[in-house]
């Protein structure tokens, strides 16, 4: 290829040239981009294609070629390991890819993507990302905002776990800010609240923070998977009277599986009583605030200290994109967090350095994840994402409807949120509810059937257990994408590929 970038050490080099020429690595880019196009981008999205080319681990390492070697290659070579890397990676931006919760792709958001790896700068401070941290002030200010909150404080995280975590810390802080200097000797026994259905990352966080797992305090929830605010009561008496000191609530607005939303106004009462830090993990269902239709589901959230919100999921910005935003207005954020790094957080700079917002974060270089966002909220406005919103809301209407009038497909109960969860019952087993093999058997039908599709590269959607459910298929609903007819398709598949089990 004419732009070949070739450098051995046994090549003599001239001190006074550039190691890399940059004409010959735009022209390679170029290439790389007209493959991402046709290969991610097109076909990607295309409905005649597949979800996934499916390859045995064993073989797809033999297929790629993965091994580093002392030498680099010529640059035809590497544009076709891009083409391998698009060939063989799952298609999360195809109309049939419900496995997540995220799907579908954005343009407006990808360009920012692009361009935030391009520029490749870090989040700490306005000397070095000065459009960013104006940029990231303002897309917070508008997220809080949604939220019912004039002011407040708020960060970009790297996911929604590390979000949850972000609360969990600032509310032990508030509570025990002797902590951050002491550490744990200076600490009672903490409990943590939560429901049965919340994030896996409410464990991790009180595992990671030296609060202990056994020390979350898990809440009964109803048939719809909505914690009960009468047991959240009698929870917080029960840590109590083992000698716990309750400090921190964590509700779920769009649970993992079921997408329920914990009824937030009576969380908010107890909460208020006591004296709690009350957070709401809305990295699912946070996106229903920009509907007026929907937003009740959320109704209550203005009383809450501090909320999650993962942009990436409903909202399709784009991995990573999750916001931890707060209602104190006293710095806590900082105050908790803050190692005052002399060399980059000098305080004699001549600018205003409450610019430098990297002191709020745990981490040190921190990627720009707003960018994406403001860039797709400037193409559609609010009005935009609303209508995202209410389509996938009635995407999912359509679909539940579809699924009453065919045998074989059983709803766990009516969905809150794009949430669709069910049992496929192929024919042998309809009618068998009361054997006594017939969980067993029910059990392996989701399994089967997921391996076929992945196999088949038709489509891909989750299974789980749950409780005392068998395995059940797990329908997310909310690609831009979407037809009635891909979903009409699903249902046709699910039967294809499941009535002979």
């Amino acid at each position: 290829a004419p732009y070949c970038i070739r450098i051995t050490g046994s090549q003599p080099q001239d001190m006074n040239e550039p190691l890399l020429d940059n004409s010959e690595g735009q022209l390679f880019l170029t290439e790389a981009f007209k493959v991402i196009i046709e290969e991610v981008l097109c076909k990607g999205t295309d409905v005649k294609e597949k979800v996934c080319e499916w390859r045995e681990p064993e073989e797809l390492a033999a297929l790629l070629d993965l091994e580093l070697r002392e030498n680099g290659e010529p640059q035809h070579q590497l544009l076709q390991r891009i083409r391998d890397v698009a060939k063989y990676s799952v298609k999360t931006n195809h109309p049939r890819f419900f496995n997540q919760l995220f799907a579908g792709v954005d343009y407006h958001a990808l360009t920012g993507r692009f361009l935030t790896e391009a520029l490749n700068t870090s989040q700490y401070t306005y000397e070095v990302a000065p459009v960013f941290v104006l940029m990231e002030d303002e897309v917070l200010s508008k997220l809080r905002s949604l939220v019912g909150w004039a002011e407040g404080d708020g960060i970009f995280c790297p996911g929604g776990t590390m979000s949850n975590m972000y609360a969990m810390n600032v509310a032990r802080y508030r509570a025990f800010p002797e902590v951050k200097l002491k550490g744990m000797w200076s600490l009672p026994r903490l409990a943590v609240f939560t429901s049965q259905q919340s994030h896996y990352s409410v464990m991790k966080a009180a595992a990671f923070q030296g609060i202990g797992t056994e020390n979350v305090f898990k809440v009964k929830v109803d048939d719809r998977g909505c914690m009960i605010p009468e047991d959240l009561g009698e929870t917080i008496e029960l840590a109590k009277s083992q000698g716990a000191v309750p400090f921190f609530v964590h509700a779920t607005s769009g649970t993992t599986v079921q997408g329920a939303f914990d009824p937030l106004e009576p969380i908010a009462d107890i909460c208020d009583r006591q004296g709690l830090w009350m957070h709401v993990d809305a990295a699912w269902g946070g996106s229903v605030l920009f509907s007026k239709e929907h937003k009740h589901l959320m109704r209550g959230v203005e009383r809450a200290d501090s909320v999650t919100w993962n942009p990436h999921k409903m909202m399709l910005t784009g991995l990573q994109c999750s916001a931890i935003l707060l209602k104190d207005t006293t710095h806590l954020l900082k105050h908790c967090h803050s190692a005052d790094a002399k060399y980059l957080f000098q305080q004699d700079k001549f600018y205003d350095t409450s610019l430098d917002t990297g002191d709020k974060s745990i981490q040190c270089g921190r990627k720009v994840d707003c960018l994406k966002l403001w860039l797709m909220w400037k193409a559609v406005g609010s009005k935009g994402l609303e209508e995202r919103v209410d389509r996938a809301f009635t995407h999912t209407r359509y679909l539940v409807e579809e699924m009453k009038r065919r045998e074989g497909f059983e709803l766990i109960g009516k969905p809150l949120f794009v949430n669709v969860c069910f049992w496929f019952i192929p024919p042998s087993l309809r009618g068998k509810e009361n054997s006594p093999d017939y969980n067993d058997r029910l059990s392996k039908v989701a399994p089967v059937i997921k391996e076929r599709m992945m196999k088949q590269g038709t489509m891909m959607l989750g299974y789980q257990p749950q409780g005392g459910r068998v395995n059940f298929f797990r329908m997310i609903v909310i690609s831009p994408q979407l037809s009635h007819q891909d979903m009409t398709f699903c249902l046709n598949e699910i039967e294809r590929l499941g009535n002979d089990l």
